[in-house]
């Protein structure tokens, strides 16, 4: 292993990465055949990465050539990622030594792109996107460098000075980033250019954009995925049979087990999925991988199309791995009558052995079953099929290649007994097939040209291509990108349970979970979701995103589509001793301070009002600013300021009430401090009464909360501060007005009626951004007669304010 290490690290790797490439038996044999096959021992960096990038992704079914190709890096015919991927899809399909002039046709090599040619190019498409740039500025540079990028006159050019051209060119159009470019600013100018609507549901679309799907694609290798009808095939009227049925359409699919809720990691998967379909004028279907009968619910089921709309997506068909139960066992009965799958009675413990132990390094041997007769497995499976072994008691396993260094190629298992009710083939079926078996079959029933999934099935693209060729279906192309996971959280379905089991949440929707529904319960609207996806990009790394990344984007959004409310967490009474006992004012209040289209409201001012406990003290210090003993400050939206005069007392010795005066016939000088208050006014309605007022904060001490960072794991680390629940919450009468005003619309009653309204968001301001929650009682009846009595109001809080972010609410 030694001498791998070092024979690797001449390819510029890192000592670690060096080590890392040698342990692994997969790519390991075949890197070293590689440099081997250049005939040289050092290399420059390029050559090297272009030679390491190769052995990742040749095989010798897939690349038959791959020595030709590592000669032709080593000397210096292909020298960059374009020129090497050219040459895989080249070789994929060709002999490359029996017409090296169409080898370098394909791949470019000896053409040399000047730099002029390269500057024209780049001008040209500026030119075509430049009344695009001249209004989205810096915002549209990801659409037009994706454009560049796919200019066939720059195919072999070197990227290098295909980038350096691009920024001077844009530079020279734009000029420096500015104001313009701020995204406040831009978020200013796009709310004055959308039309202008009443209601804060309608709000909500306006204004703030998130990044587009196009930018997701524009750059990286997913930008350069094959085209429909590329993929090679075992034999090639399946490729003609492919495009007939796709019409050379795109075609993806989101493939969720219905087993739990979506987290925040499948927002991705569903932006990718759904998004690359789209971007290239294609359709995605969603499809239930619904195999595994006793962990599937029909509450998941609704929940994931659900979630999926709600982000902004339709399926264009909603299918289920259960619609092909009969096609999946037939062609397992084939994969069996061709001697390519056996029954085996082996125990769990007996597979785990044969395949090297628990950690996969011990010796593999083959099962005492794998030999047995092929009708003698075809009667076992059958006798699987009806029901006469028991659970565990026989599987159909696919025999593949022991000796490979991939796990996923030591004979998986394919079928597996399972007397489980299926929630839509009731107890037609008592075996059940794997992923590993059903999942590539349903991607080629379906003629999914692009099979996009996370890193962790990366080896499981090899046992993908073997089992469809092994029944010589249509094989589509697996590709995987890096899963997303944020900070301060758990998404594994069962941590997630045990929280719940154990009474720490909830429920799954806990506003203090990272699953899609507690994100919409909390209030968090879908396209601040959207908005941190695309903005990571899409890149073959895991990536571990801090929360606040996403908490920014959340903000964002509210900004533009939450009006502003005064809200009051702890209330205390303020009698105006100076202004008689029926006193009355109105005052107009903006529900935005930017955004006309929210309206105003009129709310009462009176003798007697509510102020926040934060917003008093009885000792009076520097640098404090609000109401105190003998000291005046403004309040929001009122002409004149009051001055505190006294208290008065509770019996335990409490405040009960601050004594002030109304500043209307004395000229004081401008107070240095406003703040919030709502009149003590029944016969307006005022104050709104919040029954409870929940404050989520993060549910874990620490940033990664799992057993190699806490002593005692997860449920050691839960906070006892995660959750607090305020009685007592008041809020001016622009809540309650807001709320009358949506369940006025079609779309405020349907959502209402649905119990959806988290979707009815608002900035109490200074405090944080808040959301009904579904334990809300306001039946319609009550709020069209303006019974607000009868109703019940519980607010989330969704996110904090940025600049109170340490503010107790």
């Amino acid at each position: 292993m030694d001498g791998l290490i070092t024979k690797f690290e001449a390819l510029g790797l890192t000592a670690d990465k060096a080590k890392e490439a040698a342990g692994n038996k997969k790519l390991a044999p075949t890197l070293d055949g590689l440099i081997t096959a250049t005939g040289q021992s050092s290399f420059s960096k390029n050559t090297g990465m272009l030679l390491y990038k190769l052995a990742a992704k040749v095989t010798k079914e897939k690349t038959p050539h791959g020595d030709y190709i590592a000669q032709a890096i080593g000397s210096g015919r292909l020298g960059s990622d374009e020129q090497v991927s050219a040459a895989t899809k080249f070789c994929s399909k060709n002999d490359p030594t029996a017409d090296e002039k169409a080898f370098d046709a394909a791949c470019g090599v000896g053409v040399v792109v000047s730099d002029a040619e390269i500057s024209a190019a780049i001008a040209g498409v500026l030119d075509s996107f430049k009344d695009t740039l001249l209004a989205e500025r810096y915002r549209a540079l990801g659409r037009a460098l994706g454009k560049v990028k796919s200019t066939a006159a720059l195919q072999w050019a070197d990227s290098g000075k295909v980038k350096s051209e691009f920024d001077a060119q844009a530079l020279a159009l734009l000029g420096p980033k500015d104001e313009r470019d701020d995204p406040a600013a831009a978020k200013k100018a796009a709310k004055k250019a959308a039309p202008k609507a009443a209601s804060a549901k309608s709000a909500e679309s306006r204004g703030w954009e998130p990044a587009t799907l196009e930018s997701m694609f524009a750059e990286g290798e997913i930008s350069r995925l094959h085209k429909v009808g590329e993929n090679p095939q075992i034999k090639p009227e399946l490729t003609a049979e492919h495009l007939r049925a796709t019409g050379g359409q795109v075609i993806t699919r989101f493939p969720p087990e219905p087993n739990g809720f979506l987290h925040i990691g499948h927002a991705k998967a569903i932006n990718v999925n759904f998004g690359y379909a789209k971007t290239h004028g294609g359709v995605c279907n969603l499809r239930y991988d619904d195999t595994n009968p006793e962990a599937e619910e029909q509450v998941y089921v609704d929940s994931i199309l659900e979630i999926i709309r709600w982000l902004g997506f339709e399926p264009h068909q909603v299918l289920y791995s259960s619609d092909y139960f009969q096609q999946l066992y037939d062609l397992a009965v084939q994969l069996t009558e061709r001697g390519l799958a056996y029954v085996c009675h082996c125990t769990g413990e007996q597979i785990n052995e044969q395949r090297g132990g628990k950690d996969k390094g011990g010796a593999r041997f083959a099962c005492e079953h794998r030999d047995r007769p092929i009708a003698e497995s075809l009667a076992e499976f059958q006798k699987m099929k009806d029901g006469r072994y028991g659970a565990n008691e026989a599987t159909l396993r696919m025999k593949q290649d022991l000796e490979d260094g991939n796990p996923q190629m030591w004979d998986l298992i394919a079928y597996r007994v399972k007397f489980a009710h299926h929630h839509r083939t009731g107890d037609a079926w008592c075996i059940y097939p794997t992923y590993d078996f059903t999942h590539c079959l349903c991607d080629s029933f379906e003629n999914i040209t692009h099979s996009l999934c996370t890193r962790e099935f990366f080896q499981s693209r090899q046992s993908y291509y073997w089992l469809c060729d092994a029944v010589e279906v249509y094989k589509p192309v697996q590709w995987e990108y890096g899963r997303l996971n944020v900070t301060n959280t758990m998404l594994s379905k069962r941590k997630l349970l045990a929280l719940r089991n154990a009474g720490v949440v909830r429920d799954l929707d806990d506003p203090r979970l990272y699953t899609l529904p507690a994100l919409r319960r909390r209030g968090v609207p879908p396209q601040a979701i959207n908005a941190f996806v695309r903005e990571l990009g899409i890149t073959p790394a895991d990536a571990v995103i801090e929360v606040g990344r996403l908490e920014n984007h959340i903000r964002d959004a509210l900004n533009v589509c939450a009006p502003r409310i005064m809200a009051l967490v702890r209330p205390v009474r303020v009698v105006l001793e100076n202004l008689p006992e029926n006193y009355f004012e109105e005052h107009e209040l903006v529900y935005h301070p930017s955004d006309t289209a929210f309206g105003s409201r009129r709310v009462p001012f009176a003798r007697t009002l509510f102020i926040d406990s934060s917003d008093f003290r009885e000792s009076d210090s520097p640098g404090y600013f609000r109401l105190a003993p003998n000291k005046t400050v403004g309040l929001n939206g009122v002409p004149y300021p009051i001055t505190c005069t006294g208290v008065r007392r509770a019996a335990d010795g409490s405040v009960s009430e601050v004594l002030c005066r109304y500043e209307n016939e004395a000229s004081v000088p401008k107070p240095k401090a406003y703040i919030q208050w709502v009149a003590d006014s029944p016969q307006h309605s005022s104050p709104v009464r919040i029954d409870e007022l929940r404050v989520y904060n993060p549910l874990f001490k620490h940033a990664n909360p799992d057993e190699k960072s806490v002593t005692g794991g997860f449920m050691n680390d839960v906070s006892e501060t995660s959750l607090e629940i305020i009685h007592g919450a008041v809020a001016d009468i622009g809540l309650w007005d807001s709320i009358k005003r949506y369940a006025a619309t079609d779309a405020g009653k349907k959502e209402l009626n649905e119990q959806n309204v988290e979707t009815l968001r608002f900035q109490f301001m200074r405090i944080g951004y808040f959301a009904l929650d579904k334990d809300s009682s306001m039946p319609l009846s009550a709020i069209e007669s303006d019974q607000i009595a009868s109703t019940k109001l519980v607010m989330n809080r969704i996110v904090t304010l940025k600049e109170d972010a340490k503010k107790d609410a």
